[in-house]
């Protein structure tokens, strides 16, 4: 089961790309709440190196309040995960997390529904990108 979108970008340092999701998340009406340095994270905890790897929490608080109120527990799957990552040869992917397969575990046909209206709007980004 495929579980997200992927996008690789070119003419963008890992930095710029950051900074380009960011906005373009924005458009969706998406606001960047969380983002995790795994690079640094993992050399601070456990001493090794890594590439450059950014987890960014993309909320969409409308639709983060409309989820709340159909399932008390959903705050488990928020905010969607954006992945960051230069690979070795310097490209630079994005990874959003597809909210279908990542809520199907919830059997609630209202959360369905959400999920299919973020998802289309985290397709949106992606095709901008």
């Amino acid at each position: 089961m495929n579980y997200s979108f992927n996008k690789k970008l070119t003419g963008f340092t890992f930095e710029q790309a950051i900074e380009h999701v960011t906005a373009m998340f924005k458009t969706e009406g998406f606001g960047i709440i969380s983002e995790i340095d795994m690079k640094a994270t993992l050399k601070s905890k456990i001493d090794v190196d890594f590439r450059k790897y950014k987890i960014l929490g993309a909320c969409n608080p409308q639709y983060a309040y409309k989820a709340l109120q159909v399932e008390d527990k959903i705050g488990i799957f928020l905010p969607c995960n954006v992945v960051v990552q230069e690979h070795e040869n310097g490209e630079v992917e994005i990874s959003a997390v597809d909210p279908i397969p990542a809520m199907s575990a919830v059997e609630n046909t209202e959360m369905e529904a959400i999920a299919a209206e973020i998802q289309q709007k985290i397709k949106n980004v992606m095709d901008k990108l």
